[in-house]
């Protein structure tokens, strides 16, 4: 059975600071916070879509550092949602919750395994102590390595957030941070590309002109290679770039946001796997046999992929093959344009 996530926004709650890049109420689309009366009502609502669709869902707490939120509306949150996951195991399979590093400690764990608690995000953001600090994080990389160790020590699922483009950021940096989530063996990862807000340090340091996050075309060349390694070491990818949302893209003053994100990332790997085969076979002309599914991917998103090796003199057309398959070979005669 797939799953998926039953998302509730806690937008900024228990938040001990404001992060460089931080306007919640926008990134989350909610200014309030639910109680949990209205929690109850949302998973209430959920169960025969679940039930129709064939989906198991998580219930998510995100939006806020979730186990900094005064203690006893957490606990009435966590409460109302371990009622539905004991009462439709078939529709919730468990809760998870994002929060940061820095607010997580035995007495946490203790709290979030006794209401069943199946998954922590942490939002690290970068490995590296430099830009944590420029961009007023409030915790360290060491900080992100004791939470994560004590998160796995208790079983729970370990899911680490990361971000590109920050203040002082470097590509080299990210690529860092990617193998820092390794080698704590996260369970998932989100890559989200820095996206400026108005009202947050990042604009004024973008209007004062200190400050330019990376550009497109880098942010979808490095996202695509962290992508590739998250892959190579079985740890998937959950989110890449923020969700669509109206409040982001009335509010964004830079940084990169693209309702389609992660099918151009995943366009661009699959050229870069194109290129890497089509340079060992040499030629100009060739024939590409994939899965029905890849199809758009080869072509790449409005025909990216297609455009960028026409440039380079090189053609190809495609035959299905199914699979997991991605095989050129050499075309036997002209393609047809």
């Amino acid at each position: 059975m797939k799953q998926t996530n039953l998302s509730i926004f806690i937008p900024h709650k228990g938040c001990p600071n404001t992060c460089s890049f931080c306007n919640q109420r926008f990134i989350s689309g909610s200014e309030r916070a639910p109680t949990p009366e209205e929690v109850r009502a949302v998973l209430a609502s959920q169960v025969n879509i679940l039930s129709q669709s064939g989906l198991k869902a998580e219930i998510a707490f995100f939006g806020g550092s979730f186990t900094a939120v005064d203690k006893d509306y957490r606990r009435a949150l966590l409460y109302a949602a371990s009622e539905y996951v004991k009462e439709f195991p078939e529709q919730y399979a468990g809760i998870r919750c994002s929060t940061r590093p820095d607010c997580i400690d035995e007495n946490i764990l203790d709290e979030l395994k006794l209401y069943g608690v199946t998954a922590v995000e942490l939002g690290a953001q970068s490995m590296n102590d430099e830009v944590l600090k420029a961009n007023l994080r409030g915790h360290t990389a060491e900080d992100v390595r004791k939470a994560s160790r004590l998160i796995k020590s208790y079983g729970i699922e370990l899911g680490l957030q990361m971000m590109t483009g920050l203040y002082q950021d470097k590509p080299s940096y990210c690529l860092d941070t990617a193998r820092e989530f390794a080698s704590l063996k996260a369970d998932t990862a989100r890559i989200y590309p820095t996206v400026i807000l108005k009202g947050t340090m990042l604009d004024e340091l973008r209007e004062q002109g200190v400050y330019e996050s990376f550009s497109f075309e880098d942010t979808v060349d490095l996202c695509a290679k962290l992508l590739l390694f998250f892959e190579e070491n079985n740890i998937p990818v959950i989110r890449l770039g923020l969700h669509a949302s109206e409040g982001v893209e009335e509010q964004m003053t830079g940084g990169v946001y693209h309702q389609a994100l992660g099918d151009i990332v995943k366009s661009r790997i699959m050229l870069m796997k194109m290129r890497e085969q089509i340079n060992r076979l040499g030629g100009r002309r060739f024939v590409v046999y994939t899965d029905k599914r890849n199809i758009g991917t080869v072509i790449g998103h409005c025909g990216e992929n297609r455009d960028l090796l026409a440039e380079e003199g090189i053609t190809f057309k495609i035959k299905e093959k199914s699979g997991e398959y991605l095989e050129i070979k050499a075309a036997p005669q002209k393609l047809k344009q």
